[in-house]
């Protein structure tokens, strides 16, 4: 058995009555890729931020190489050669990734020793573990991808031989996942400890070593991942058997009642995202779009919902046409029935700062429901704020918490069931389930499946090849702005992958 890198003992932590780590006992190898799995809500990333000094526990110890420690800020972690990527990426965005790499390690007042260093020191990590990024180039101008690898490169500079990466796939096209994988199995080579925060069962079969399993705060296993299996571990996370499979009947699609024809979007860049696409989604049936991130999917969102202005084209909602100029009011078309998922839930989606029960009324606060004469009725707000958590089952279950304490989740489930609530006859959604746990994933498949035979037209985009062919009776695959194909859900996923590249129908065909 490897010596450990890291051993927890005990930990507890509460914030108020709620218990998030309760008497964790972990034990990470050195040398391995340690995954912890479990629900949102379960307490994963407030044991990492106790081990990261951002929290401190109730009660518990810490060993780090086998010595105990006391680990109370970020610095001490730091000192102790760990390492942290969070979830939503601690970057200066308009600061160069040479400049964020070196934010909080300058060794002088004037920075010419400290950059001259780093840049040397980037060209080798970047040598040695295949962390190429352009370290003048300006944060908020790489893809997020990139983004990630400077996070990776911050903490490698720092010195860390133990890396915690959260839910490190959740912003990630396939294809920069398996970058990502590589790079871990690289650290992993040279030595370093990697504990993966993440819930997608499959990452955890294809990279770790180890998985342990939380719920409920607690810690309920650890198996050697060879040794397991995806249902036996998505079983052991939410305490009963999960069906990793949709169950659906045959559509029974109807009526027109989103049509889009001829559209064209640019983004404000003048880049054509959206080139001459033309589509219909009928009540009852789910459209799937499927194609690598950023070939246009969330331009097209963004111009349907009203948000964004098209060059040209026309998107008609039940027969009459949405404005397309950009000074569309999102309000008149949720009262005419559509509603929208956003991809991006932190800037489009939500107010962090707001409190849950503020953010699951938000978009939908001037209907009478919640208004009494010209006030907010607070009353009535709370109660279906309550029955929202209670439906949808959002941890922590307080309507007066703030937004921002709230797990990835458990914020995305706030803005599905406001908008799934509210009876829509149109729902686009995109990326309905990043961030969220396999229990959350069952249960928002299902709702949109019961949506779907209510009559209603269901427009969905994923970067989850797996959810498109799941959920969507018809599937269009975009590539740099076009639609490429139409395929039904029993297409598999190599014909759908050669669309998505850009290879031509014929060719995907064969």
């Amino acid at each position: 058995m490897a010596q450990a890198a890291i051993e927890l003992i005990g930990i507890n932590k509460s914030f108020g009555a709620v218990r998030a780590n309760r008497d964790i006992n972990l034990e990470v190898a050195r040398g391995t890729i340690h995954g912890i799995v479990g629900e949102n809500g379960a307490g994963k990333s407030t044991l990492m931020s106790i081990l990261y000094g951002f929290y401190q526990a109730d009660s518990g110890e810490i060993h780090v190489g086998g010595k105990p420690v006391s680990i109370n800020t970020s610095n001490d972690a730091i000192a102790l050669g760990i390492g942290m990527v969070h979830q939503h990426f601690m970057l200066v965005d308009n600061f160069t990734v040479l400049e964020n790499v070196i934010l909080g390690a300058e060794s002088d007042a004037l920075l010419k020793k400290s950059i001259a260093k780093a840049r040397s020191e980037l060209e080798r990590l970047e040598r040695e573990y295949g962390l190429e990024v352009d370290p003048d180039a300006i944060i908020e101008e790489l893809p997020v991808g990139l983004q990630q690898r400077v996070e990776i490169l911050k903490a490698l500079y720092r010195g860390a031989e133990i890396l915690i990466l959260d839910e490190p796939t959740g912003v990630l096209t396939p294809a920069e996942a398996d970058h990502l994988f590589r790079i871990l199995k690289q650290l992993k080579e040279q030595g370093k400890t990697v504990v993966l925060i993440t819930h997608k069962l499959r990452e955890i079969m294809a990279i770790t070593d180890t998985v342990s399993v939380m719920r409920q705060g607690t810690m309920v296993a650890t198996r050697v991942t060879k040794e397991t299996t995806v249902g036996e571990l998505a079983e052991l996370m939410v305490g009963r058997r999960v069906l990793l499979r949709v169950e659906k009947g045959e559509a029974k699609a109807g009526a027109i009642k989103l049509s889009v024809k001829n559209l064209t979007v640019k983004d404000q860049r003048g880049v054509t995202m959206v080139d001459d696409v033309s589509f219909d989604v009928r009540g009852g049936e789910i459209v799937g779009i499927a194609g690598v991130a950023g070939n246009g999917q969330s331009e097209l969102l963004e111009a349907i919902s009203g948000i964004r202005h098209a060059v040209s084209g026309e998107v008609m909602l039940d027969g009459k046409p949405i404005d397309l100029t950009g000074k569309a009011d999102p309000g008149e078309l949720r009262d005419r029935g559509l509603a929208h998922v956003p991809e991006d839930r932190h800037h489009v989606g939500l107010v962090l700062a707001f409190e849950e029960n503020e953010n699951s009324i938000l978009g939908y606060h001037d209907d009478e429901r919640y208004l009494k004469g010209p006030f907010l009725n607070v009353d009535a707000i709370m109660a279906d704020a309550q029955d929202k958590i209670e439906k949808y089952d959002i941890r922590p279950g307080n309507p007066q918490l703030r937004t921002a304490n709230f797990s990835g989740g458990n914020q995305q489930k706030i803005v599905l069931a406001r908008e799934m609530e509210q009876d829509p006859g149109v729902l686009i959604v995109g990326q309905p389930t990043r961030g969220v746990d396999v229990g959350a994933i069952e249960f928002i498949h299902k709702r949109l499946i019961a949506m779907r035979d209510q009559g209603k037209a269901v427009l969905l985009v994923s970067v989850e090849l797996d959810e498109i062919r799941s959920l969507s009776d018809r599937i269009l695959v975009m590539f740099a702005g076009r639609i490429v194909g139409e395929r039904g859900p029993e297409a598999t996923e190599g014909e759908l992958g050669l669309l998505m590249a850009g290879v031509e129908h014929q060719e995907a065909a064969q």
